[in-house]
């Protein structure tokens, strides 16, 4: 009989990034980047500006190309280009800084599009999918509007619904209140939390640390193009190990 060991029975990670390294000229902004993220897990990246976060948020989608290493999604690598990787971007959602809705259709159509055209989805079918995420993320009123009448909050809930329906396998979010008038970021962050409460895997590049704390499974601290530090928000921001860490808390957490 041969012998198991404990990480047989641990499901393969959803997300694997294997030794990544990329670089935009002589800057090496993501320096050997080891991360598993397994399926229903929340990861959260924090760290100085520059630091890579959001570099490597969107390598896992493949809107940034990477130099060496591997990424693999529920255990096949990235496609390079063509029909794959639009497939592959159907299984990621991503929601941006900017909402990147289109201005000339209305909240349901943006929604509706991808289902369309990426997922073959019935006109009707999306139609209803469409209307109840634009319910779920509380814009459901607002579906027949072009994203021009809604304040930045409500496009940014539309943008996630849009994403959400494509049935993602993991979502990505690149630091989605940056752009948010302050009080609009917390009707955003809401959406973002219940989606973790339901088992959504999410990869969060943010600068709101209430959200680290209370969403996420698993806080990455990078700085320079490297992961320093990864804790349970409750360790991270309560005992942070790394000076790096120490000093960048103290700057933000009692400013």
């Amino acid at each position: 009989m041969t012998e198991t060991t404990v990480s047989d029975t641990r499901p393969a990670p959803l997300v694997k990034l294997s030794g990544v390294n990329k670089h935009f000229g002589a800057l090496h902004v993501l320096q050997d980047i080891n991360l598993d993220i397994a399926q229903g897990e929340v990861v959260v990246l924090i760290g100085p500006s520059g630091s890579g976060k959001s570099t490597l948020c969107r390598t896992i989608n493949r809107l940034e190309t990477i130099d060496s290493g591997s990424i693999a999604i529920d255990g096949r690598p990235l496609p390079a280009e063509g029909k794959e990787l639009a497939r592959l971007r159907a299984e990621v959602g991503m929601v941006f800084q900017s909402f990147n809705l289109f201005a000339h259709k209305t909240v349901l159509e943006n929604v509706m599009l991808g289902q369309i055209k990426v997922r073959k989805v019935a006109r009707d079918q999306a139609e209803k999918t469409a209307r109840a995420l634009l319910d779920r993320v509380g814009v459901g009123a607002q579906a027949d509007k072009v994203p021009s009448q809604l304040s930045g909050g409500q496009q940014q809930r539309v943008a996630i619904a849009r994403a959400l329906a494509m049935n993602p396998k993991v979502m990505l979010f690149d630091e989605p209140t940056s752009a948010l008038d302050p009080e609009m970021i917390n009707e955003v962050l809401e959406v973002m939390r219940q989606l973790a409460a339901e088992g959504m895997t999410m990869v969060v590049v943010t600068h709101e640390m209430g959200f680290a704390r209370s969403a996420a499974n698993r806080v990455l601290f990078m700085a320079d193009g490297r992961i320093v530090e990864e804790n349970t928000p409750e360790a991270f921001f309560t005992a942070p190990s790394s000076d790096r860490a120490k000093d960048f808390l103290s700057k933000i957490l009692h400013h």
